[in-house]
């Protein structure tokens, strides 16, 4: 096992540019890996956290959700402001419906739709307590929104559907 060497605390700018240059050329683990590095010395950094998010959630697609849609969850309970979890956990909600549409399954329709309603919420929420200068939330619940009107085999679950789903063995809660 290799024991890994640490950042200086002067080098985390650079790498943090670094770590978002990696996830615009599709190299989330990349970015994943510069951000550890950089919460390793600077645990609280915002800003890592967010590139961490969004590197995490990049690999949905590729690696499928477990564990990484969890991992992310744990990654926004550490961000210091309502609005910045409120908003990226919409991030992930978001990024995980697009994850259930593309599985193109039966009922992954009704899935995505409803993680598209739950990621709109989340970006309600981080509008009610955001600067009014800061519209990124709109801007996402708006992207959803287009995303569900322009897909019209996204529909929420009726109550039919959503026992025809159910295994038949597990007791409804």
């Amino acid at each position: 096992m290799f024991e890994l060497k640490v950042l200086t605390p002067e080098a985390v700018p650079s790498a943090l540019e670094k770590a978002k240059s990696y996830r615009l050329l599709n190299e989330p683990d990349e970015a994943e890996s510069i951000c550890q590095d950089i919460l390793a010395v600077a645990p609280d950094n915002q800003e890592a956290l967010i590139t961490l998010i969004l590197a995490v959630t990049d690999k949905f697609v590729e690696f499928g959700l477990q564990p990484l849609f969890e991992e992310a969850k744990e990654i926004v309970a550490r961000m210091d402001t309502s609005y910045c979890k409120f908003y990226y956990t919409g991030i992930i909600f978001e990024r995980r419906a697009k994850f259930h549409f593309k599985q193109k399954g039966p009922g992954s329709g009704a899935v995505a739709y409803d993680w598209f309603a739950k990621a709109m919420h989340q970006y309600d929420q981080a509008l009610a307590g955001c600067d009014p200068d800061n519209q990124d939330a709109i801007l996402r619940w708006n992207s959803c929104a287009r995303f569900i009107n322009s897909h019209p085999d996204l529909k929420s679950f009726d109550a039919g559907q959503q026992e025809m789903l159910l295994d038949p063995y597990e007791t409804p809660h």
